[in-house]
């Protein structure tokens, strides 16, 4: 049986706090989740491992690097309601449920969420919600939100995702650009979105987060 505590604390001390990620809230959160319980059971082996994670549809869970800095980047208080954009089986819930006060998680598969509450409950993380719905679509009803992490990359963010944040609230997202994509951080003010960059990363385009393609005749 493998060590997972032993490669939980390997995981923070060579892919987490080299990156620059120093915030107690985040290593202690990600010293204190058991990485493994939230992958397919296929994956438990690799739940440690320093790259992107692939599940079914073409989805990924993040690298811990790439989930740390964005949550770093964030800046997430204690105060925070959270949308948790793609939550796969809600391993960065249950990471900023310990940061915030409350999360509301969104899967677009209706199996993957019921596993991913399942989870949670298990665990005992009582300040999460899991929902069902089109992930670009976000959750209306339980906004406006004091920060939204979109896990996998995007060409473009929604209004319909972006009008859920509350004036002075900030959404992650990994644009994609060529072979390596960029974390940038929008901050939303008077109704706008101003953005900037915080890293490099990489991850498959989710579904509904595409450009639409215009069509030359």
């Amino acid at each position: 049986m493998a060590n997972f505590e032993t490669r939980r604390t390997m995981m923070v001390d060579t892919q987490v706090r080299p990156s620059d990620v120093t915030k107690f809230p985040i290593i202690d959160a990600m010293l204190s989740i058991p990485r493994e319980a939230y992958v397919p059971s296929s994956l438990r082996e690799a739940a440690y491992v320093g790259e992107n994670l692939m599940l079914p549809g073409g989805r990924v869970m993040l690298e811990p690097r790439t989930l740390a800095k964005m949550l770093d980047a964030l800046d997430l208080q204690p105060s925070d309601v959270v949308l948790d954009v793609g939550c796969g089986l809600g391993y960065s819930t249950a990471v900023v449920a310990r940061m915030a006060e409350f999360v509301v998680a969104l899967e677009d598969d209706a199996d993957r969420a019921a596993e991913a509450q399942a989870i949670l409950s298990e665990a005992g993380v009582d300040n999460a919600a899991v929902m069902t719905g089109p992930l670009a679509e976000g959750v209306a009803k339980s906004g406006p939100y004091d920060a939204i992490l979109i896990h996998g990359a995007v060409e473009v963010v929604p209004e319909a995702l972006t009008d859920q944040l509350r004036d002075g609230g900030r959404i992650a997202a990994l644009f994609a650009e060529g072979a390596l994509g960029t974390v940038r951080i929008g901050t939303s003010a008077g109704g706008r979105i101003s953005w900037r960059h915080a890293f490099n990363a990489g991850a498959p385009v989710l579904p509904g987060f595409r450009k639409t393609r215009a069509f030359a005749l």
